[in-house]
């Protein structure tokens, strides 16, 4: 009885316990999480800032449409990827148009992150 109420309140948690799984199905440990070196630190890092700089950029030098052919091209914003021809549908436009506004998008987006 003793060992029970003790292993309750017991936070402690051993590193090589399974916390999940990625997105092949393997299984994931807390050393996985924890074990980084300074260079995957780092990378992660600039990852992360290149990800808000290209995020402000698609706020500020897009226009609209531009900014949404791309959120639904690329699945931003946690929005689905579609097709151009699907675009071209939601939006009433025709697919060579769509990929006319997608290339021009990135191209100023290319620009401004110069």
């Amino acid at each position: 009885m003793m060992l029970r109420s003790e292993k309750k309140r017991s936070r402690e948690i051993s590193l090589y316990e399974p916390i999940g799984t990625d997105k092949e199905g393997n299984e994931i440990n807390l050393m996985d999480i924890v074990e980084m070196d300074e260079k995957e630190i780092s990378e992660m890092i600039a990852y992360k800032e290149d990800v808000k700089q290209l995020y402000q950029a698609l706020k500020t030098c897009l226009k609209e449409k531009e900014r949404t052919v791309l959120c639904l091209r690329y699945g931003l914003f946690g929005s689905k990827e579609y097709t151009q021809r699907e675009i071209g549908d939601q939006l009433g436009i025709s697919r060579s148009y769509v990929s006319r506004i997608e290339k021009g998008a990135l191209i100023k987006l290319k620009n401004y992150l110069k």
